[in-house]
């Protein structure tokens, strides 16, 4: 059995990033994207929008032909799990876990585990093989369309492909889930059931959420602008986020230099509402006072907020008065940025993309924009960086900057992040730095 040499309360670091959105496959890409000021979010290709009150997604493009190459097996696996399994490789390769090809890396053992979130599994399969059957064409309906069907599916593949033998856990709570499993990751290291973590969350576009959100006429016409007067609804999109987690004494101990430290999580749930948020952010402002909590961190040291910015008319108001109650007075001097406004709302994925585009800003020291024009809503007093990325703050004698990243779902499931850059220093509310 594995038994974790790590201690109670180590300071719990990132040390590999994975993503692939509709900016292309890999973390590069999506950084790429994402400071470029625009939105990757465009007509849909995959199906046929007719009948729609909208037509455009955040897709994500064909991949690249070696990589294929190098994964191989792709034939059984749905779009999510394709995802999952290739920003997992490249976290992991980031992380120096796995060499390349992963295929001849030794297992990563018991002392791993896998937490994904995820809302949609191989729901467009299923659909495929459903249109197959009704289209009277029962031999194209192949069975390994049903294959990769079950939530779980993107889970278990990571886990075969780089022979993670720990615990490998699930998570669907709506548009909460990656960040939820990220925090149980953070759990499940803290308390030395691992010494390391593949967490976030991989989701694909179907038909079945597309149509289902239309026609709660919760989607935007135009690519969706978080914050905006005239914001009139989400953008739908796809990808996988994938962060390696692990202590700072581990990391050190193999040379690997961390891109930022994971301080915190919290949760909470409305009570309140199916699909509309609380009216006064009451739900979300208490799952990020609890991450905050969690990371012995005063609000006043955050340096910027990566949005849940949905840029549906309820959601951005309701996550404004969460910052109001959450940071008082500065609520609306503290940066905030919503990665949705660029590659869209990847459900499920969507906590998990967030905050690997979090420790992006965070080793980078920049803030990236939110992409969209419009005037802002003056019932949103955010600070929303938009154009050009927004230079962080110089370190506070030797301190790391500080971020949040949030997550609010359908049901009212909420959930919150605290991150910090690579500079690990004493900072106020935090404590004395790993030696």
């Amino acid at each position: 059995m594995f038994e974790s040499p790590q201690a109670p309360g180590e300071r719990i670091v990132v040390t590999g990033l994975g993503a692939v959105s509709t900016w292309g496959w890999g973390a590069e890409r999506l950084w790429t994207g994402l400071t470029g000021g625009r939105t990757g979010i465009a007509r849909s290709r995959r199906f046929d929008t007719r009948g729609h009150r909208t037509e455009v997604v955040g897709e994500t493009p064909e991949p690249p032909a070696d990589l294929v190459a190098e994964l191989g097996r792709w034939r059984h696996c749905s779009q999510a799990d394709r995802f999952a399994v290739a920003a997992a490789v490249e976290a992991c390769r980031q992380a120096r876990l796995i060499g390349s090809p992963p295929a001849d890396s030794e297992p990563l053992g018991p002392g791993f585990g896998v937490f994904l979130g995820g809302s949609t599994g191989g729901m467009a399969e299923g659909e495929e093989y459903f249109r197959c059957i009704l289209d009277g064409e029962p031999r194209a309906a192949r069975l390994r369309l049903l294959a990769s069907h079950q939530l779980n599916s993107p889970g278990d593949e990571v886990a075969r492909r780089l022979g993670v033998s720990g615990p490998v856990r699930s998570f669907s709570s709506a548009c909460a889930s990656g960040a939820l499993a990220i925090g149980a990751a953070l759990e499940a290291l803290r308390g030395g059931e691992i010494e390391a973590a593949i967490a976030g969350g991989s989701d694909s576009l179907c038909q079945l959420t597309y149509a289902g959100f239309n026609s709660l006429r919760a989607v935007d016409s135009r690519p969706c602008r978080p914050f905006r007067r005239d914001r009139a609804g989400l953008s739908l999109g796809e990808g996988a986020g994938i962060l390696i987690l692990e202590s700072a004494a581990r990391a050190a101990a193999r040379g690997v230099r961390p891109l930022a430290e994971l301080l915190g999580a919290g949760a909470s749930c409305d009570a309140h509402h199916m699909t509309a948020p609380h009216p006064r952010g009451a739900g979300a402002a208490t799952a990020v006072e609890r991450a905050l909590a969690d990371a012995a961190v005063d609000p006043a040291a955050v340096d910027f907020v990566n949005a849940h910015g949905t840029g549906t008319p309820h959601n951005d108001t309701a996550e404004w008065q969460a910052i109001r109650r959450v940071f008082g007075d500065r609520a609306g001097s503290v940066p905030v940025t919503s990665t949705k406004g660029s590659v869209g709302h990847l459900l499920g994925s969507s906590g998990a993309i967030e905050a690997v585009a979090t420790v992006q800003c965070l080793a980078a020291g920049r803030v990236h924009p939110t992409p969209g024009g419009g005037e802002l809503d003056e019932a949103c007093g955010v600070d929303l960086v938009r154009g050009e990325p927004r230079p962080l703050p110089a370190p506070r004698a030797g301190a790391a900057a500080l971020a949040v990243s949030t997550s609010f779902g359908f049901g009212g499931a909420n959930a919150a992040l605290v991150f910090a850059g690579a500079v690990f220093a004493n900072a106020p509310g935090r404590p004395e730095p790993a030696s």
